[in-house]
Formats: C-alpha cells, sequence, structure tokens
C-alpha cells in the first residue's frame, strides 16, 4: 500500500509549479483529478519547451501530468461549478495556483469551500504571496528568478545576470506544496481539523538560497563577487568549479590547494598554505589550476584524484550519463502509457519506500477522458 492511497485530490491547477505538486502525490498514491477548462485545457498542453510533440500535445504536459484522470468543467459555468463543488467535498485535498483574486471571482477561495467541505486540506501557489504591490504579477519561473537575487549566483564575474536553465522556482514551490500539504494530512490525522497551506514561488526561490543570504546578512552585506573563471559557486574558495581538460571537463568541490599541488604535480599550488588564500586569491588559484588541467585527460586526472578521496567528477552530458552503468542501476527512467496506447519515457518519483521504487504505467490524459466516469461515481 502507498502511502497516500484513498487520499482524494482535486486539482484545480495548470503550467508547472502546482501540477508538479499532484505529480508527486500521485506517485505517492494520491488519486488525483485534474479539473481543466473545456476544449483547450491545461494551458501546458500546448506549453512547449522545444518543437518535440507527444502524441499531440507538448512533452512538458506529459511528463509532469501523468497517473493523474481529466475532469472537463468550466468554472464560470453554473452547473459545471456544482459539479467541482461536488467533487471538492467528497475531497481530501484541493490543490490551485491561480493568481490572488481571482480565485475568489470564481467562488473556490477557501473561507468558500470550507463551507463546503470543513475538513479540507486546501492547497495553493501563487507568485509573490497575498499581500504587497507584488500580489498581482504574474507568478512565472524567469520573473521570479530574477527578482529572487539567484541570477547573480551563476556564472563568471565578466557576465551579465545568469538565470537557471530550468524551472526551478516552479519544481521547488511545488515541493514546498507537498511539504505543507502532508503536514496538514498529519495534523487532520490528529486533530480532525482542515488547514489551509499557502506557498509563494518567490519564498521558495529566497529559502533555496538560504545559506548565501545567510552570508549576505553576516559580512556586513557585501556584493555577490562570482569568479572571474570556472564558476560553480558564487562564494566558495578555490578549487570549487568546473576546469577543462584535453578531451573534455571535470569538477573540483572543496579541497585542500596544497594537496592538490603534490598530487597533480602541480607546483604553484604547494604555495598556498593559508585556508585564507583560497578566497582572497581565488581566481588567482583557479587560472593556475585550470592551465595545469589543460594538459591531461579528464581519465588521467581522475584516476589520480578519486584514490586520494578528492570530491572530484567528470562532466557528462545526458547521452554520456544514460550509457553509464551508474546511471542504469538506479531505474530512473520509466515508460509510461496513454489510455490510446500511446507510449513515452519519462523519469520515475525519486523516492524509495521500504526498498520499493514509486513506479506508476500510467501516462498522462487526454483532456477530459475521465470526465463521465467520475461523474457517474462520484457526482451523480
Amino acid at each position: 500500500m502507498r502511502p497516500l492511497e484513498d487520499i482524494l485530490i482535486i486539482d484545480l491547477s495548470q503550467f508547472l509549479s502546482a501540477p508538479s505538486a499532484t505529480l508527486r502525490m500521485a506517485d505517492l498514491g494520491a488519486r488525483v483529478i485534474k479539473v481543466e477548462r473545456p476544449e483547450t485545457g491545461d494551458i501546458c498542453r500546448q506549453l512547449y519547451v522545444s518543437n518535440v510533440n507527444l502524441n499531440g500535445e507538448s512533452s512538458i504536459f506529459r511528463a509532469i501530468n501523468r497517473n493523474k484522470e481529466s475532469f472537463q468543467a468550466n468554472l464560470k459555468d453554473a452547473v459545471d461549478k456544482e459539479r467541482v463543488l461536488k467533487l471538492i467535498a467528497k475531497a481530501d485535498v484541493l490543490v490551485h495556483n491561480f493568481r490572488p483574486g481571482v480565485i475568489e471571482r470564481l467562488g473556490f477561495d477557501y473561507d468558500t469551500i470550507k463551507k463546503v467541505n470543513p475538513n479540507i486540506i486546501y492547497g495553493s501557489i501563487s507568485g509573490y504571496g497575498e499581500e504587497g504591490r507584488w500580489r498581482p504579477k504574474p507568478g512565472q519561473d524567469l520573473l521570479a528568478q530574477s527578482l529572487s537575487g539567484v541570477t547573480w549566483l551563476s556564472g563568471t564575474q565578466d557576465n551579465g545576470p545568469t538565470p537557471i536553465g530550468l524551472a526551478l522556482v516552479d519544481i521547488l514551490s511545488g515541493a514546498h506544496l507537498v511539504q505543507g500539504i502532508l503536514a496538514a494530512l498529519v495534523k487532520r490525522s490528529k486533530t480532525g481539523e482542515g488547514s489551509k497551506v499557502s506557498v509563494n514561488m518567490l519564498e521558495s526561490i529566497l529559502d533555496f538560497q538560504f545559506e548565501s543570504i545567510t552570508t549576505f546578512y553576516h559580512d556586513g552585506g557585501q556584493p555577490t563577487v562570482r569568479p572571474k573563471n570556472n564558476s560553480a559557486h558564487a562564494y566558495l574558495g578555490a578549487p570549487y568549479g568546473i576546469y577543462k581538460t584535453q578531451n573534455g571537463y571535470m569538477v573540483l568541490a572543496m579541497g585542500s590547494i596544497p594537496v592538490l599541488g603534490e598530487l597533480l604535480g602541480c607546483e604553484p599550488l604547494k604555495a598556498y598554505t593559508e585556508i585564507s588564500s583560497w578566497f582572497t586569491k581565488r581566481d588567482e588559484i583557479k587560472k593556475i589550476l585550470a592551465d595545469h588541467l589543460s594538459t591531461g585527460t579528464t581519465e588521467k586526472w581522475l584516476s589520480i584524484l578519486e584514490p586520494a578521496d578528492i570530491w572530484c567528477a567528470s562532466v557528462m552530458d545526458w547521452k554520456t550519463l544514460f550509457s553509464e552503468e551508474g546511471f542504469k542501476v538506479l531505474e530512473m527512467i520509466q515508460t509510461v502509457v496513454m489510455s490510446d496506447g500511446f507510449e513515452y519515457k519519462t523519469t520515475r518519483c525519486p523516492i524509495k519506500i521500504d526498498g520499493e521504487y514509486l513506479t506508476s504505467s500510467v501516462g498522462s490524459p487526454k483532456l477530459g477522458e475521465n470526465t463521465k466516469a467520475i461523474v457517474k461515481e462520484l457526482i451523480n
């Protein structure tokens, strides 16, 4: 039995943030009914990150909405709205990511829903919270990254702001929503009381930077200074970074500079005996190290450093990674099947419980494909 079996989730969300939360809860055993507008459905169905089309719709939608049911309803239509409210009355959890103000106009705000289902766990994600002048701004990943300061942590000193090339804020806020909902479910099991769980994207990406923000507040508010070269972290000293070799790239994490000098046969590095110099002379040390590492292959350097327990690794692309035994043994890729027989490969849930992976062969639903069955089972 999976931990969330018999938990019913009504999902009014779209795009990435909240749907990533309901995906994780579906992996954990919950039944997720995704409520989608007629004709267009979740806008994410047509939100493409490339020209990859999977069975008529976007790869993003297929990846993030597997293992869910689709219920078609127009929340502005009185009949459809009543149907959805009947579903919510039987649900354990309601999730949405409408902008503040929109959910109230639709009549699905917490105070209204609590009258329909007093024990509901009501989970929501917004862009910037429910107060302040940023309240109505669109909660989009790149916008949140840009406001949060995180774009000044990647890249080198001469770069401009550098965003992280993933929908990081969406996925983080979705993970935080899952954490809050699970905690609220535990609370309800003890008290019988429902809860309102609120997450916003800006706070999620700020929390992600807790180490660097704490440093900022305790180093006199000094500006963030990224390395001039071989950057991997705006604050950490040498050797932390990515280095080019004769045949590729490798990374070095924290380590003693003189020890590296000894192991690699790089005499100039042995002079940096003071730990403070690894920070104050970071760029100088990295330049020496980079020049030296460029004279040998990745395999050569790893064969020296790994037996000495130096934290290092080769830099792989996906093609290389997926061919490695270390990846294959994880069984991280699963094949899922849609109701029409269309199969596609995607990632599985990274959580293992009692030694078992949380896999499911159920692909993403066609728009409204479960509407009739859900009406017959839960509404009529």
